[in-house]
């Protein structure tokens, strides 16, 4: 689904949401180079208007490193402002000093404190028959040996559909999943919708899905263990990453005695399902 060019601007609340998503390392560049353009400019403003005692007529330096001592409330005493000019743009600065520093430190903690939950969804989406009957599964994990506590999964398919009025609507169409609350840990679970005759996919066939524009969204929200906050991942599947007549294969094995292993390996492996094999 395409977003219209209208929404797509940059607003001040959306640059932050990103910067909260956002690698370290780009956080910590975009807190730097913002410090550094800020000083820059009031260092070119110190620069024209003069009246900063102790600095070298002319020096960018000497009136940059006052802006930074300026901004950063440092104040070694040397420089320092003889106009009212100079004052005045003491003042403002002053004033945007903390609030820069509020930000920065805001944004810091939110992106260190946050939760990222470690959820692997399989690449793929499989239709294969359970007990009889066509089931869409689709396969998540949890990359961290910490557990998420009741995982709520859902299965959302969206399509276009044509109304009794001959109209063309792009609806959502929850799937119902033989389990919707379960632990995930370190293993894995198998989201698993029945396509019976109430189901939305009944009768589904990959030309359809694809003339359809089908997309099917897989999404996790629950509570992480260690830290009790609430995470959330998801996974958005196309036509191309739903294959019919494929099955996961399966990664337990039994062991002597009451015992069985779960082999990590091969997450994505899918293979022919047992009607086609």
């Amino acid at each position: 689904m395409k977003v219209p060019p209208s929404a797509r601007h940059l607003t001040l609340g959306s640059a932050y949401r990103r910067l909260l998503s956002a690698p370290p390392g780009v956080v910590l560049a975009v807190i730097a180079g913002l410090f550094l353009a800020v000083n820059l400019v009031f260092a070119v403003l110190y620069l024209t208007v003069g009246g900063i005692a102790h600095a070298r007529p002319g020096s960018f330096a000497d009136a940059f490193f006052f802006s930074v001592q300026t901004l950063a409330t440092i104040g070694y005493g040397e420089m320092h402002p003889v106009s009212l000019v100079a004052n005045l743009i003491v003042t403002i600065e002053a004033l945007l000093g903390p609030i820069l520093t509020v930000m920065g430190t805001g944004l810091v903690f939110a992106r260190a404190s946050a939760v990222h939950p470690r959820v692997a969804f399989a690449r793929v989406a499989v239709v294969t028959p359970l007990e009889g009957v066509p089931t869409l599964m689709v396969r998540v994990r949890s990359e961290q040996w910490s557990s998420i506590a009741g995982a709520l999964v859902r299965l959302t398919l969206i399509r276009t559909e044509r109304d009794a009025e001959g109209q063309t609507l792009h609806r959502m169409r929850d799937l119902a999943l033989t389990r919707e609350l379960s632990p995930l840990s370190a293993g894995e679970l198998t989201m698993i919708h029945s396509i019976n005759a109430s189901s939305p996919l009944h009768g589904a066939t990959p030309g359809s899905l694809r003339a359809s524009g089908a997309e099917l969204f897989a999404t996790v929200v629950g509570i992480d263990g260690p830290t009790g906050q609430l995470v959330q991942a998801g996974h958005r599947y196309t036509t191309h990453d739903i294959l019919f007549g494929r099955r996961f294969v399966s990664r337990v094995t039994e062991l002597p005695g009451p015992r069985m292993r779960l082999d990590l390996q091969g997450f994505d492996e899918v293979g022919p399902d047992s009607a086609r094999s």
